[in-house]
């Protein structure tokens, strides 16, 4: 069984706070991840969407566009208006053989707000939930036939964070709606990510290796933080510094025959944590746990 091994531009540099990495090229980003081992990055803020000046910065520096995020407001916008503001972005990531494109509902999140704490986000009513899973099943049908599967994120201070809201929305879905696995904010909401991964297996397609650090989680949901002061407190950090043992993870996922991207992913300010240095970490930490797992590595 194979797997690879990506990252997100996100420890470089934060497209929710463009002063934290702010002066941080993207050339300087592709560059270290592709020496801290990587072989595929997400898509960030700094990427050019034109693919004739994308793809030559990723061939430069040997390394593959492995997804990125695209944040949907199905909840007040039509399946129509949704695919044509995605328009440029899904083409972006068909020209650069992208397994999937990273989804998340976001009308009335609260993740980027600073003043409002975890608490407070937003809860669907069983209509609004009926609305947005059959926008989701829609556009999921499009988007596969077009041969870019969605990956639905469950991310914190969304619509869809919890456990429950995960399997709600798998449920209830059809098998073109797939799901992004992701350790530290299914943790963050105080879910189980193993008995998720044993569950839904069929449907994961990509996984995020967030890690957290215990102290700063804890203090985060006992303070009911916003999700900002979590992650500039440090909350997140990547695999093999915080509290989260990904050996029992990636023998599930080896044991249900996962062949898909494995992508290190921290919020973290870099001037406090130095991208480079803890993407290495984190890629080093990845790949000896996966290969103890019995994955074959695949560059």
């Amino acid at each position: 069984m194979s797997i690879k091994i990506g990252v997100a531009p996100i420890a470089w540099s934060n497209d929710d706070m463009p002063e934290l990495g702010g002066d941080t090229t993207l050339e300087q980003c592709l560059h270290e991840a592709s020496k801290a081992g990587f072989s595929g990055i997400e898509f960030g803020g700094k990427f050019p969407k034109d693919s004739k000046l994308l793809i030559p910065k990723l061939k430069k520096e040997k390394i593959n566009l492995c997804s990125g995020w695209y944040g949907a407001k199905l909840l007040s916008r039509s399946v129509k208006d949704e695919l044509e503001e995605m328009k440029q972005q899904l083409q972006l990531f068909k020209d650069c053989n992208a397994p999937c494109m990273v989804f998340a509902e976001v009308s009335g999140s609260i993740q980027g707000d600073a003043n409002k704490p975890l608490s407070s986000r937003p809860i669907l009513s069983n209509e609004d939930w009926k609305n947005l899973i059959n926008k989701i099943n829609e556009i999921s049908l499009i988007m596969s036939d077009q041969g870019m599967p969605l990956a639905y994120h469950h991310h914190m201070g969304t619509v869809i964070q919890s456990e429950s809201d995960t399997y709600k929305l798998i449920e209830n879905t059809k098998d073109t709606v797939k799901l992004l696995l992701d350790t530290g904010h299914m943790l963050f909401a105080g879910g189980d990510y193993l008995k998720i991964t044993k569950d839904l297996n069929e449907r994961i397609i990509h996984v995020h290796c967030k890690d957290m650090r215990k102290k700063i989680l804890e203090a985060s949901v006992k303070n009911d933080y916003s999700f900002r002061k979590a992650f500039l407190e440090g909350a997140f950090t990547v695999p093999g510094d915080g509290c989260i043992d990904y050996k029992p993870f990636l023998s599930i996922l080896r044991d249900v025959n996962y062949n898909g991207w494995l992508v290190v992913e921290a919020e973290q300010d870099p001037a406090k944590a130095n991208p480079y240095e803890y993407s290495k970490k984190g890629f080093d930490y990845l790949y000896q746990t996966a290969k103890d797992c019995g994955f074959e590595i695949i560059n």
